[in-house]
């Protein structure tokens, strides 16, 4: 990808809810009215067209996520406009109260107190209660995944909600119509498309091997349409059931270790949660839903030197693309586990690196974060590579600082993050 179209794709994400925002206060613009009454319509349309915005960028399509630089960006940016969006729309009520304190303090109390209010105006704090408890279900990692997206549906009943209000308000959709549209098709694809997965390729587990403790591998046949995933991308997949296994019922992302010329695919699945440590028990001839394929990551891994540093079930992205190609230029690939028992494919890795001069292994034991200075010591024209970072979010971060010491360019860093819901 050029410099040029990565810089483009960078913008259109933030770019998307901006504009709606900004369309709707171009919309209703007030004229002649007091300052606090024109920051209240304003911080209303700004505030309603970036939450419109934000549930456009929670859709979950590959070519969408592709076409604005990823899913963990897409999702970064679902997030911010968001929260932004409830600070402006918490703005318009506040607002309003300073405007009716130039008149009298009571006027103020009533533009806050929703009991004093019409439905209409109920309508909008109802909006403003549902979205700040979606938002601080979203904030809430710890939260279990199952209860974090049931109230994450409050997002999308509190956008109704707003939407109402303003046309209960108005009398009429007028320049509604679009916003409230975008909000119903974004909506109705995440409950439907997503959540249920009617959209989702149809696959059957081929095989299960363990590779380490804690972990496995499954080999995914397709039922009808392949999908079509490179090295370095994920799918969402939900197992059904089995002879002697039972799903969970839920989409979640597991990274390609292998891409097979027969349409199969295999996925590698380490314990971490509820659901992945109940697919542990995953058996042959179970019904998998897929989603995707997503990611960019390594995407333009053979245009010279690479250093490729993994962590724990990290390593499946670089696996999935030695398992395919050979080097073209020289790999230097690092790959930090914590213990022998969860050394995944290190034989397989250590052929690998046996049968091909251009890739140089380093496999290192232990918990905790690695010495990077004696690991890069043992690598060499370190600032003229381009360097693959996959593993835990502490370890990237880490890596990161370490190699901004050596004096690696940022732009010659590349990662994707794979905590988001």
């Amino acid at each position: 990808m050029s410099t040029a179209a990565g810089a483009l794709k960078r913008i259109i994400a933030p770019a998307l809810p901006l504009m709606l925002g900004l369309s709707g206060v171009l919309w209703a613009l007030p004229h002649g009215l007091p300052l606090w009454r024109s920051v209240s319509i304003v911080s209303a349309w700004l505030g309603t067209g970036l939450l419109v915005g934000s549930l456009l960028l929670m859709v979950r399509v590959p070519r969408l996520a592709a076409l604005l630089g990823g899913l963990d960006v897409q999702y970064r940016w679902h997030h911010r406009s968001g929260t932004v969006a409830y600070a402006l729309l918490l703005l318009h009520p506040l607002a309003l109260a300073v405007d009716g304190w130039a008149q009298s303090p009571q006027l103020a109390w009533q533009a806050l107190a929703p009991w004093l209010l019409s439905w209409p105006l109920w309508l909008g704090w109802a909006a403003l209660l549902l979205l700040m408890v979606g938002l601080g279900a979203t904030f809430s990692v710890d939260l279990p995944y199952r209860r974090w997206r049931a109230l994450h549906y409050l997002l999308g009943i509190g956008v109704l909600c707003g939407l109402l209000h303003v046309w209960a308000l108005l009398g009429e959709p007028g320049a509604l119509w679009p916003f409230m549209l975008l909000a119903g098709l974004a909506m109705s694809w995440r409950l439907f498309g997503v959540d249920l997965g009617i959209a989702a390729h149809a696959y059957r587990v081929r095989s299960v091997i363990r590779p380490a403790a804690r972990m496995i591998e499954a080999v995914l046949e397709p039922c009808g349409a392949r999908m079509k995933p490179v090295p370095g991308q994920f799918v969402f997949a939900a197992f059904g059931d089995g002879p002697n296994f039972h799903g969970c019922g839920e989409f979640h992302p597991f990274t390609v270790s292998a891409v097979g010329a027969d349409g199969s695919l295999a996925v590698g699945i380490k314990a971490l949660g509820p659901c992945s440590q109940h697919v542990q028990a995953l058996e042959s001839g179970v019904l998998v839903r897929l989603q995707g394929p997503f990611g960019t990551f390594l995407s333009g891994w053979s245009a010279g030197a690479q250093l490729w540093i993994a962590g724990g079930i990290g390593i499946t992205p670089f696996l999935a693309a030695l398992r395919r190609d050979r080097c073209a230029y020289p790999v230097a690939l690092i790959y930090l586990y914590r213990s022998a028992q969860d050394a995944a494919y290190v034989d397989e890795l250590k052929a690998i690196a046996e049968a091909d001069p251009l890739l140089a292994l380093y496999d290192v034991c232990g918990g905790g974060l690695p010495d990077f200075v004696a690991l890069f010591g043992k690598v060499s024209d370190l600032r003229e590579r381009n360097v693959q970072l996959c593993g835990p979010v502490p370890l990237i971060d880490a890596a990161r600082e370490a190699l901004g010491r050596h004096g690696v360019p940022a732009d010659s860093i590349h990662f994707e993050r794979f905590d988001f819901r």
